[in-house]
Parts: C-alpha cells; structure tokens; sequence
C-alpha cells in the first residue's frame, strides 16, 4: 500500500503556506542574500510576515528567516507574544530560531525540510544540536561563570521596578 503524501497527511492551509516558505527560500538562493531558508507567520488564517534568511545580506548570523519572521510579526501585531500564531519554516528550525519560536510563544512549528538536509548542504544545525546536549565543559566555546558581588543588582532592580511587565 503507497504511503500518504504530506499533502494528504495536513491541512490545505499547512500546505499552502509551507510551500509559500519553500518558495521564499529558492527566492533567497537566486538573491544571494543568504542561505536556501524561508518562513512565514500565520494568525488566525493570515499571513502576517514572511522573511527569508539574511545571514549574508546584513553580515548578522542571527539573521535567519524563521528570526527575521518572529521579528517582523511582532513588530506588526505590537506585542512580543505570537500565541495562536503558526510559523512555517523551509527547514527544520535550528536551536536559536527554536528558542525564539519558544520565546514568542507560537502555536505550531510545520516545517518541510529536516535538519539533516540542511547538514547535507554544509549548514551546522545539527551539530548545534549535538553541542548543546553536552554538558558546558565538554562543549567548543569554554562557558564560565565568574560571581561578582554586584551581579544580581539589576534583578533586584527589576523585581522592584514600576515598570517591570512580565514575559
């Protein structure tokens, strides 16, 4: 028996606005402004961002579609949440683009290509993944933490502030 397409397997409106990330992403690889990566932020049946990667264009690593979407839909809807909202994505998200889908509290993740593709095309997210699974001493980049008397006056300041909004 044929196993079912994805097609099949999710909503209309998943495929549609996937593939609009998909076509996002073979955009960028023509316009040169980074690596083959799409994504678009839909609310309540609406496309509110779009974005492709952007890595190269504004010399900034944190510049990933799925980063460049989040930031525009918030900027759009006026609010740093984005619950209700889906984000499509080309590829897997990498563990940066993951924390801020987290971080902005999306609904759903639905993305078509997996991190082991984007490994196969010399992108490291997968090896991101490896990395932050080890513990910190076994990880590349050394992370210390050095306590100094004054470290935690900014979060007194904080808790006590008039003008602290919770996130």
């Amino acid at each position: 028996m044929p196993r079912p397409s994805a097609d099949t397997l999710f909503p209309d409106d998943d495929v549609r606005f996937l593939r609009r990330a998909l076509t996002l992403a073979a955009e960028n690889v023509e316009r040169g402004d980074g690596g083959p990566f799409g994504a678009v932020i839909v609310q309540n049946g609406q496309v509110i961002a779009e974005a492709r990667n952007q890595v190269l264009r504004h010399n900034d690593p944190t510049a990933h579609a799925e980063m460049q979407a989040i930031r525009a839909a918030c900027r759009k809807s006026g609010h740093f949440h984005l619950e209700d909202a889906v984000l499509y994505a080309s590829s897997e998200p990498c563990p940066m683009c993951l924390a801020a889908a987290y971080w902005a509290r999306v609904a759903r993740i639905v993305y078509a290509n997996p991190r082991l593709q984007a490994a196969e095309a010399g992108f490291g997210d997968d090896d991101l993944y490896h990395e932050l699974c080890l513990p910190a001493a076994a990880r590349r980049i050394p992370i210390q933490q050095l306590t100094l008397a004054d470290a935690t006056a900014s979060f007194a300041a904080w808790r006590n502030s008039a003008k602290r909004q919770a996130y």
